[in-house]
């Protein structure tokens, strides 16, 4: 328990969960609070092919965190886990498992054997991801959790699909896509942004002879030269100045854009300039083809060049090669021009592995990045190849497979997303967002929605919910099914399993005489799933309608921010679609969480401490308030370090724990001295009348306030760090400040009303903390529950932390003016600690005079009213207070932060710095009010100087007798020359603390009777003082002790338990 001297918080926090499964303690939670106003939360599903690393964990401890808090808010929180089963992740899985290398390997093996292969690894570590976050303390219930893959989660997703379809937002369209051809299908545009690597690509320039002249050849700049066998047309800048050149080296005469001569030419004396023209002068002239595989499409208007816009100045020699079915803007631009038609040719000689089908002879069978060396080789031996070289540029991956993306054209389904872009935009307005800078969803999503592309949802997979669309071969008839009972009507089969294998076999007649209508052959992407889980995990409209329509949006959901482009996104899309609503009200965006050398945490690279000996060392609590207590929580990264969990352990976890076993300890102590029981009512505690108390009560009810007004605003990022600091401020202030009288040295009325405030603030600050660390809290909970008041605990379930509501705020203890006194009674006691330490002065050496100077006489009145804790804390005999600085002969003084100014400034750095040190006070006095100054000609900030305060050599004031010492606010100085009566008082504390060292040494307790004896073996002048300093101060240290002090050795018969210390005078 609390009071032994050996606590283990992983032990203890063991013991928490065995005692939660004991009492059914979650669910007790849900049953109290089930007739309670609702708070909907919606948590984001994970795959469980993989175990959960620390951006999981922080983003399920900020929902754990939000939803306990609102749950003794006095709402009923419902969390459901929920787990992703389907696409890429899990097939990709599978494939390597198997060796499959494309389509034609799963048709042998049939979807069937597939399929089942898939659904025997999608929960393979569920068990582990149980176990973890458990362990980390959240709670959410995984008995009633949703799979994407249960049949009634997919019967919903049919069911949203065909109310987009129904508004006539769903098209089939041949479109250039990113692919994947490790996972053999394209991505949506949000999934192609989520993993970019810098990569070195060759760079080939390449020279296509004109028709009307062979000798004239316009040459186009590539990084993709396996898009070259492909190529269909030339696309220039109409707008810009193109040059027709001699090179000077071959004699070949060249056409390119004039401002990228710098591309091929290093100076212009490589080269002559023929003529020059803008680009639309080139428009409509024809060249000879590169490679002779799609010739034949010369009579159809192939291999011409035209203009469009997207041609810039600023890459490649301005004229950019056409492969129209492999680029977007190619696509685009050539159909336009009509090289390509709806219905014509697909120039597409690559199959979805990214191999070069039988359409490209020469390279047929090897995948397109593998193609580029022979590629390359083949147009030098045809002549065609001008300039060779490496060109390193931010590469799209696929962020499943982790390999280079294709652009390549794909008939895919989409969903009209840039037709609903203004409700988008609206909606997403109508949410708010925490965590993160403003701009992020003002500017990064504000501008992703805008630009927003249509949806490709259609993956051609096997293991996903199949897309509800039967179709005539012609494609001309359509039927979008909504439900297993409509399925039923429409083809008279009942299916029990939504899966291909049992969904594809299935037809529907059709009703204008064109047989029958099958499926088309496409998966739903899995973000299509998961957005849809507000309404999925409810089996929504078929069952719980009332209740969803009850709570849609969401009051809240949480995720890292690489979903901003993700979850967020598909969630906001499904919903606008479908209700022209926002699907959540408030959203926490985390950053993401590093290794400690800055680099993504890899399990190959093994940089990161494995979460779970983590917990195992420190604890979940540790663990959680780490992370929290972070940059991450504002949507920054975070460098993962073990020593900052540790430190968590010491300065706030040990601080709180000895806190409570220092009241524990004293309540006993009050109980068996006083033959009665201690005991606290909440509701009659009116407070105290020492001022101490006053403060420290005030203090905690303010932060009761601050809290609650905080979270109400999902503002973690300014809570955690307050609630962090308090246990300073307890420990190090108030128990500090109150030892005495709560170990009931002064009297026993006293020693009552400072245990009565010790247990309101951490019985206060316990429920507080509740929702951010649930085991430590836990456990203070169950040994201070012995000393409640049954008559204040009437109808309350006590039996855990958790099942208690947030204290109300009592303002009636809240006192702004004994608060302000204390903060800045500390601000004077923390600057006259420094001084001590900069002059190595330990505080056991009085001094002779503190001198506070502060413009505002309030302020002094205040430092005046806590005078006597400064003088004893800072062990200063004499506090003067001023208003006036230039009294005491004090002036500001700059010096320039060299490492800083010296980095900016470079050259000018000299002359800056000794103008910086000539600063008079008027002129440091302005860069303290506006954080900057204009010095020499340049502008620097506070943070680049540094300002101290010294004392003018011709005061009379003696400026080596006085220390000065500032926070820009209030100015202490103090007298650092003590006179032999404080030496010699700091000399027997010295004694003091040596006799208290020893007697831990000897592990005595405090209460044990022993006699101290002294002596001083040599009879010098040194050892006359100290018998000077003892003799004089024996009732002193005696009383410091409680234990007598004798001169002289100890007699044989005694007990000496321990010797062993030297005392220098």
């Amino acid at each position: 328990m609390a009071d032994s001297e050996q606590f283990s918080f992983p032990s203890e926090e063991k013991k928490v969960l065995s005692f939660w499964k004991q009492i059914d303690a979650f669910q007790s939670c849900l049953r109290q609070s089930k007739d309670k106003p609702r708070y909907t939360f919606y948590d984001g599903p994970p795959f469980a092919t993989g175990l959960p690393h620390y951006g999981h964990i922080l983003a399920g401890t900020i929902k754990d965190i939000v939803t306990r808090y609102a749950h003794q808010s006095g709402f009923h929180v419902i969390r459901r886990f929920g787990w992703d089963c389907h696409g890429l992740p899990i097939e990709y899985e599978i494939d390597k498992q198997l060796g499959i290398k494309g389509p034609d390997d799963v048709a042998k093996m049939g979807i069937k054997a597939y399929n089942d292969e898939c659904r025997k690894i999608v929960m393979r570590y569920s068990s582990e991801w149980q176990t973890i976050v458990t362990r980390l303390g959240r709670w959410i219930d995984f008995d009633h959790d949703y799979k994407t893959l249960y049949p009634w989660y997919m019967e919903s997703i049919w069911w949203v699909f065909k109310q987009i379809y129904s508004k006539g937002l769903v098209y089939h369209g041949y479109k250039v896509m990113p692919f994947s051809t490790a996972c053999n299908t394209p991505l949506s545009n949000f999934e192609s942004g989520q993993n970019y690597k810098d990569v070195n690509d060759p760079a080939v320039i390449v020279s296509f002879p004109l028709d009307e002249d062979p000798n004239i050849r316009i040459i186009a700049w590539t990084t993709t030269p396996w898009t070259l066998p492909s190529n269909l047309a030339l696309c220039v800048n109409a707008k810009l100045d193109y040059v027709k050149i001699r090179d000077n080296a071959t004699e070949n005469v060249y056409i390119m854009m004039e401002a990228r001569l710098g591309t091929l030419y290093k100076t212009d004396k490589e080269y002559t300039i023929l003529d020059r023209f803008t680009g639309d002068a080139l428009q409509g002239k024809t060249y000879k083809p590169l490679f002779p595989y799609f010739e034949s499409m010369k009579e159809q208007g192939a291999f011409v060049i035209y203009c469009d816009d997207y041609v810039t100045d600023d890459s490649g020699t301005g004229v950019v090669h056409q492969a129209p079915f492999f680029g977007e803007d190619d696509y685009r631009a050539a159909m336009n021009f009509g090289v390509i038609k709806k219905g014509g040719k697909v120039v597409c000689p690559v199959d979805p592995s990214g191999k070069f089908t039988d359409e490209v002879p020469d390279f047929q069978g090897l995948h397109v990045k593998d193609a580029d060396k022979l590629i390359i080789k083949k147009l030098k031996e045809l002549g065609r190849l001008v300039h060779q070289s490496v060109c390193k540029h931010s590469y799209p991956f696929c962020w499943r497979s982790d390999t280079p993306l294709i652009y390549k054209a794909v008939p895919s389904w989409f969903i009209r997303v840039e037709d609903i872009i203004d409700g988008l935009l609206k909606n997403n307005a109508k949410c708010y967002w925490y965590g993160v800078p403003e701009f992020v969803k003002e500017k990064r999503f504000y501008n992703w929605l805008k630009g927003a592309c249509d949806w490709n949802f259609s993956r051609n997979r096997y293991w996903g919910t199949p897309i509800p669309l039967w179709v005539s071969e012609d494609m001309q008839e359509v039927v979008c099914v909504g439900s297993i009972d409509e399925l039923e009507k429409l083809s008279g089969v009942r299916l029990t399993d939504l899966h291909r294998e049992n969904v594809d076999k299935v037809t529907i007649p059709s009703k204008t005489g064109k047989g029958v209508l099958r499926r088309i052959t496409e998966v739903f992407d899995c973000w299509f799933e998961s957005g849809s889980m507000p309404y999925a995990q409810n089996h929504y409209p078929f069952e719980n309608k009332e209740d969803f329509e009850s709570c849609f949006p969401a009051d809240f959901i949480a995720e890292g921010i690489d979903q901003t482009r993700g979850w967020f996104y598909t969630l906001l899309v499904i919903s606008v679609a479908m209700f022209d609503k926002p699907p959540y009200k408030n959203l926490i965006v985390n950053g993401l969480v590093l290794a400690a050398d800055g680099r993504k945490m890899s399990k190959r690279l093994k940089n990161y401490p494995n979460p779970e000996i983590i917990v195992s060392n420190y604890g979940a609590d540790a663990l959680r308030l780490y992370l929290i207590n972070s940059p991450v929580v504002r949507g920054e990264t975070l460098k993962f370090q073990e020593r900052g969990v540790k430190d968590i352990i010491k300065d706030v976890f040990l601080p709180w724990l000895n806190a409570f076993r220092f009241l524990s300890q004293n309540i006993k102590q009050w109980e068996q001295t006083n033959g009665g029981k201690f005991v606290f009512n909440e509701n009659t505690f009116s407070g105290s009348e020492n001022s101490k108390d006053k403060w420290i009560l005030s203090f905690t009810q303010s932060l009761n306030q601050f809290v609650r007004k905080e979270m109400e605003a999902y503002r973690l990022y300014t809570v955690i760090p307050r609630l962090v600091r308090y246990f300073d401020q307890l420990t190090n202030w108030y128990i500090r400040f109150n030892r005495k009288r709560i170990k009931g040295e002064a009297d026993q009325s006293s020693c009552h009303s400072a245990l009565q405030t010790l247990y309101s603030v951490i019985y206060t600050i316990n429920r507080l903390m509740a929702s951010f660390t649930p085991f430590f809290t836990e456990h203070i909970h169950q040994n201070m529950r012995q000393w409640l008041a049954v008559e204040s605990i009437k109808d309350i379930n006590t039996d855990s932390v958790h099942f208690l509501m947030i204290p109300q705020v009592k303002e009636s203890l809240i006192d702004h003016e004994i608060e302000r006194s204390v903060a800045r009674m500390q601000a004077v006691i923390e600057l006259g600690r420094v001084i001590r330490d900069r002059k190595a002065l330990p505080i056991k050496y009085p001094l002779p005079e503190l001198i506070v100077i502060h413009k505002e006489k309030q302020y002094l009145n205040d430092v005046l009213s806590l005078q006597d804790y400064i003088l004893e804390e800072l062990n200063v005999r004499d506090l003067v207070l001023s208003s006036e600085k230039e009294k005491y002969g004090i002036r500001l003084r700059a010096e320039p932060d060299n490492q800083l100014l010296g980095k900016r400034l470079k050259g000018s750095f000299k002359t800056v710095s000794a103008a910086i040190k000539e600063l008079k006070d008027h002129d440091i006095a302005e860069l303290q009010e506006k954080g900057e100054l204009v010095v020499n000609g340049h502008t620097v900030t506070i943070d680049e100087i540094k300002i101290a305060y010294t004392v003018d050599k011709e005061h009379k004031i003696d400026e080596t007798a006085y220390e000065a010492h500032s926070d820009n606010d209030v100015l202490v100085l103090i007298n650092v020359t003590p006179d032999e009566t404080m030496l010699n008082e700091g000399f027997a504390r010295e004694v003091v603390n040596r006799i208290q060292k020893l007697r831990k040494k000897a592990g005595l307790q405090p209460s044990n009777d022993v006699t101290v004896f002294y002596e001083t073996p040599k009879s010098n002048e040194e050892n006359q003082s100290f018998l000077k300093v003892i003799t004089e101060y024996k009732n002193y240290i005696e009383n410091a002790i409680k234990q007598p002090v004798t001169h002289g050795f100890a007699r044989s018969d005694d007990n000496i338990i321990i010797q062993d210390t030297e005392v220098k005078v």
